[in-house]
């Protein structure tokens, strides 16, 4: 499974992304990208050309740049890559965002498990459309399943 450490991106370089699917990199603030990529493989299975950067605290700007360019670079097949980030405003997501001009990649931010999981199922989309995939799915993730179950009883009597 690919994992980012406290010291840069690591990812399954056994297993490639095809060159018909574009490559995913989840950069979150500490363990949570590798933490969600773990999650998305226990229900989707072992994923190819996927990987994770942490952004700690103990590390330089330049280094985790490095770290941005080296996963973005290994996970390109020809598709690009979608970085999906944790929050908008944050360092992973503006230090990403640094890298559009000079790179083959979409950003979006606020990642979450229904986002990843749509992502990781519709990797032959382009990029612009896999990021619109991206946001509608980690929006309709996103309910309070109380509030649902109370207009079910107030409806049904």
């Amino acid at each position: 499974m690919p994992r980012a450490t406290g010291e840069d991106m690591t990812e399954n370089t056994e297993t490639q992304t095809s060159p018909r699917q574009a490559g995913v990199l989840v950069v979150t603030h500490g363990e949570f990208g590798a933490a969600l990529l773990d999650a998305a493989q226990m229900i989707l299975g072992p994923q190819q050309g996927v990987g994770a950067v942490s952004v700690q605290v103990s590390r330089g700007v330049d280094e985790i740049l490095l770290a941005l360019k080296a996963g973005v670079s290994g996970l390109d097949s020809g598709l690009g890559v979608l970085v999906l980030t944790d929050l908008f405003g944050g360092t992973p997501t503006t230090l990403s965002l640094s890298l559009l001009k000079s790179m083959n990649l979409e950003v979006v931010a606020g990642v979450n498990l229904p986002m990843l999981l749509k992502v990781l199922q519709d990797r032959g989309l382009q990029l612009s459309e896999l990021a619109a995939q991206a946001k509608a799915a980690g929006q309709q993730g996103i309910v309070v399943p109380g509030e649902m179950l109370r207009k079910k009883k107030t409806a049904g009597g």
